[in-house]
């Protein structure tokens, strides 16, 4: 396992580059995901809006379902999110460190307890050298899980 200094360097680099292709036409705000497998792999994701809004996916729910269509869901490790709204040439901006959404905290929760670790969670603008870190635990605590349902 990489050093976590790094491991934050690289999944918050691979978040702003997978923010690059967010399909965003509503919002206007763009947003990548990058998560870390155990074996130091980094699967990637970013938003993906609908013109029936309920059916938007959020970056850090595709690089999960992508992690887990990998059969990987169990080696989640960390998560890196970043977002800004949409500037000139269609990339993210701005600094504000940018947290998953309650229902992203519960995706991330399934990895997590399928996992049987505390994930870590990255936080940082579209730009800018700010971040804020977190495990899963302080963002989403008391959750409910696999493990509520015996399953794990």
């Amino acid at each position: 396992m990489i050093a976590e200094d790094a491991s934050r360097r690289r999944l918050i680099a691979a978040a702003r580059e997978a923010a690059l292709n967010a399909h965003a036409p509503y919002s206007n705000f763009g947003v990548g995901a990058a998560v870390l497998l155990d074996d130091d792999s980094v699967v990637t994701g970013t938003n993906f809006e609908n013109a029936s809004y309920g059916l938007s996916l959020c970056a850090e729910t595709v690089a999960l379902a992508t992690a887990n269509a990998q059969g990987r869901l169990r080696d989640v490790v960390a998560i890196g999110v970043i977002g800004g709204p949409i500037g000139a040439g269609g990339r993210p901006t701005g600094v504000q460190p940018v947290g998953p959404c309650g229902r992203c905290r519960q995706v991330i929760n399934e990895a997590a307890q399928m996992g049987g670790r505390d994930i870590i969670v990255w936080c940082a603008g579209a730009e800018g050298d700010t971040y804020e870190r977190y495990l899963l635990s302080e963002l989403l605590p008391h959750a409910f899980g696999p493990g509520d349902l015996g399953i794990g």
